[in-house]
Order: C-alpha cells, then sequence, then structure tokens
C-alpha cells in the first residue's frame, strides 16, 4: 500500500483573519465542523483541509500549515517511525468522528501528521489538480537519502525523476500510485529547520500575486517557472503563516 496525503490543515493566531486572507487569495469557503474548526471547501466540491487556532503552549511560533498521511493503524505506525529513526512529537489522540491522530517527525527532522480517518474507506477529497486542491507536497529535508529511505519504507512511496541543481543539490519527485505527488531535496540555509511545504492551485500566478498583496500578504520568493512548465510563488499570510501557490499559467 502506498500511503497518501489525505489532509492539510492551518494553525494560526487569527482563524477570521487567515479565513477572509485564503478566501480572497485562494478562492475557498469556509464551514464550522466542531468548535474552533473551520473546514476549507474548493470550487469545484470537496474540501481540501481546515483552519484553527493555535493553543496558548504555541505563542510566539509563526502560523504554520501541516499534512496529513493516510494510515490504518496509528499505534502501529508510531511504532515503526520509530524503530525507522523517526519521532513521535505529539502520541496518537481520538478526534470524534474524524480519526486518530499523531504529530510525528522523519530521522531529519522534518514533522508531519498521520491520521486513520473515519470512515477508513475513503473521502470526498477533490483531486490534487483541482483549483483550491494541495496539487505538490515538497519535502525540504536534512539529508536526502536518510529521508528517501524512510518515507519510502514507512508509506511506500516510489522515487520520480532526480532533477540536479547544482550546489543546492538534487532535487527528486516521488510517486505515489504512479503519481508525481511531490518533491524531496536537501534543505536550504534560508530555511530555519527541515519542513514539508504545500502548494495550492491557482488559476495565473500573476494574478494570484495580486491578490496575496492586495489582501495583506507578503511575497517571499518568485513568481518563477519550474521543469514541467508550472509557476510557483512563495508568501506569507498577514498573520505570518508561510504557504506556496501552483499554477499551469503565468
Amino acid at each position: 500500500m502506498q500511503n497518501p496525503f489525505i489532509w492539510h490543515d492551518l494553525m494560526t493566531s487569527d482563524v477570521e483573519g487567515a479565513k477572509k486572507f485564503y478566501g480572497a487569495v485562494v478562492g475557498w469557503t469556509f464551514q464550522s465542523q466542531m468548535p474552533e474548526y473551520d473546514v476549507a471547501n474548493i470550487k469545484s466540491g470537496g474540501s481540501m483541509g481546515g483552519i484553527m487556532p493555535m493553543s496558548d503552549t504555541m505563542k510566539g511560533i509563526p502560523p504554520f500549515w501541516s499534512g496529513y498521511i493516510y494510515v490504518t493503524d496509528v499505534d502501529a505506525t508510531c511504532a515503526k517511525i520509530k524503530k525507522l529513526g523517526g519521532g513521535v512529537k505529539r502520541e496518537p489522540w481520538d478526534v470524534p468522528d474524524v480519526g486518530c491522530i499523531a504529530v510525528v517527525a522523519d530521522p531529519t527532522g522534518a514533522r508531519f501528521n498521520i491520521m486513520a480517518p473515519i470512515p477508513r474507506e475513503g473521502s470526498n477529497l477533490p483531486a490534487s489538480s483541482a483549483l483550491g486542491a494541495v496539487g505538490w507536497n515538497e519535502a525540504h529535508v536534512g539529508d536526502l537519502d536518510t529521508a528517501w529511505n524512510f518515507y519510502a519504507e514507512m508509506f511506500g512511496w516510489t522515487k520520480g525523476t532526480v532533477m540536479p541543481m547544482g550546489a543546492m543539490g538534487d532535487y527528486m519527485l516521488f510517486q505515489i500510485d504512479g503519481k508525481d505527488t511531490g518533491g524531496m531535496m536537501k534543505k536550504q540555509d534560508m530555511l530555519p529547520m527541515p519542513m514539508w511545504l504545500y502548494y495550492f492551485n491557482v488559476d495565473g500566478i500573476d494574478a494570484a500575486v495580486a491578490r496575496i498583496t492586495k489582501a495583506g500578504g507578503r511575497i517571499a520568493m518568485g513568481p518563477h517557472q519550474v521543469p514541467g512548465g508550472q509557476w510557483i510563488v512563495s508568501a506569507f499570510d498577514p498573520q505570518g503563516g508561510s504557504f506556496q501557490l501552483l499554477s499551469a499559467t503565468k
């Protein structure tokens, strides 16, 4: 089995402000699913993730996006993660009517979440190509070989194209069920720690950049074209959360 990403959510210092910003920039609409948790819906139908407030223990930490990888047994997966040199940052806990979740990290320190959802047989997640959905999952890791061996063993992912980038090292695509789903590379000095980044699909990168600045966000890098012809931009929302956008057109 190759375990896919099934959910993404934002921990933020201002839920209402974040909803207004991402609604204007990416086009999401929102609905409350449970106390203090809002689900982001996309135009083509389905939900891509959620937004929730940061806890008091997170004061001083910038808002951040997290990805959730599907598993069938969170406890067993945590045990395997530890065996392979990764870490469990928050032990498994149950969320009523949602599933079992744990916060974990690969051996180089990049954090992500695992989830055994309810129901276990699937969900109404949109296609990764849909506007507003997460079109790319990208890991910036401490050591590429160490990280890749971990993810391949943990989740059955397969290696795709490897693109040399000179002094920056290799950029390696990975596949889930035969489809390019994301990339992996050694962390550059500009990033404070190994981490996962997530790219939301938009229609036209220049128009999206204009929406970011108009809504109070800040461009961090780009926009620029990447191999394959797509356009990307990295930015910060008004609360300081980092995010990325992906478009087939400029």
